[in-house]
């Protein structure tokens, strides 16, 4: 336990005994283990994590069972593709007939940029 106290001298404002004491806070370095310790999670146990990664193992191949069999429609995943991915590719070739330059600006083909 750290004790950090501080005792008022003379005509000395309220404000400077209380900046004095918080530098005496910081100065033991209290505040920074606390900080530290803030976040802290502790690791989970060997067999806690293999019984996880059971359950999910089984989750996902009941999942795709159920994909099999035609009970569970099989979702898109959305996010960004990779900027070499074939899907990019085949809309290049579809949109390289009408003049496009693969890449837009982001402002539109018909948007005047105004200078």
């Amino acid at each position: 336990m750290i004790n950090a106290e501080v005792q008022k001298s003379g005509a000395e404002s309220t404000l400077s005994v209380i900046r004095k004491f918080s530098r005496k806070v910081q100065g033991t370095g209290l505040i920074q283990t606390v900080r530290k310790g803030r976040y802290y999670a502790r690791n989970t146990s060997k067999t806690v994590s293999k019984k996880r990664a059971l359950k999910r193992i089984q989750r996902n191949d009941n999942r795709q069972q159920l994909i099999k069999e035609g009970k569970l429609i099989e979702e898109v995943k959305r996010g960004r593709r990779p900027i070499g991915s074939a899907a990019q590719a085949s809309q290049q070739q579809t949109t390289g007939a009408q003049g496009g330059a693969g890449r837009s600006s982001g402002l539109g083909e018909s948007t005047p940029i105004a200078r």
